[in-house]
């Protein structure tokens, strides 16, 4: 479990008084990789504020999914912000990627915390863009780009975010974050590869040309 050194380090935009109340009414829990977090539809209670890991957070239809963000360290989940203070439903679907510490603020807390502490109202509004951004990103890239263009796109994206120049993700799994079909990434990668791209070998994929 991620400790408070850990805790405070990833939160100190937040100022120690912020950080303080944050860990007084929360609860910090260690959840295992590929652990669901939310469904669409299931009432939030709570707000997590990521210590450690990676969160992937998406929508799905039928067999579908299309990815929507990731959460890092240090971040929220807005949707789950929206939900939790309107003590709604969850709108998004999010799963832990891997081992993560996530500090569980009860939604009953959050409005006076964000009235009362204008550091955790910075991050809310800060994040409210963010994701705005990464939403209308999303909408170009399956609107208007090419697939190999969205895939490409990816593995970039994966390859930063993990700091591994090899992306061990499976055709199948690659294709579920986009919304697509594995014989379409399979097909897709097969002609990035032949164009000197990428290779693909037994432990993965790595891009040649960033």
């Amino acid at each position: 479990m991620p400790g408070l050194e850990q805790l405070y380090k990833e939160l100190d935009f937040l100022g120690k008084s912020t950080i303080d109340r944050l860990i007084e009414l929360g609860e910090i829990k260690e959840i295992p990789a590929e652990s669901q977090i939310l469904e669409e539809g299931q009432n939030v209670y709570w707000l997590p504020i990521l210590i450690s890991g990676r969160i992937r957070v998406y929508t799905r239809h039928e067999e579908k999914e299309l990815l929507l963000y990731y959460i890092l360290p240090g971040e929220s989940c807005i949707m789950s912000f929206t939900a939790a203070i309107h003590r709604g439903q969850s709108r998004i679907n999010a799963v832990t990627e891997s081992d993560s510490g996530i500090l569980l603020i009860p939604s009953r807390f959050i409005k006076d915390l964000v009235d009362q502490h204008a550091q955790l109202r910075e991050m809310i509004f800060n994040l409210y863009q963010s994701r705005y951004e990464d939403l209308l990103d999303t909408i170009k890239q399956v609107v208007f780009h090419h697939m190999d263009m969205r895939i490409l796109r990816f593995l970039k994206e994966e390859m930063e975010i993990s700091g591994s120049s090899t992306i061990r993700l499976s055709h199948r799994e690659i294709a579920q974050k986009l919304g697509t079909a594995r014989e379409v990434v399979s097909r897709v990668l097969k002609k990035l590869e032949s164009e000197g791209l990428l290779v693909q070998n037994k432990s993965g994929i790595r891009l040649l040309q960033l």
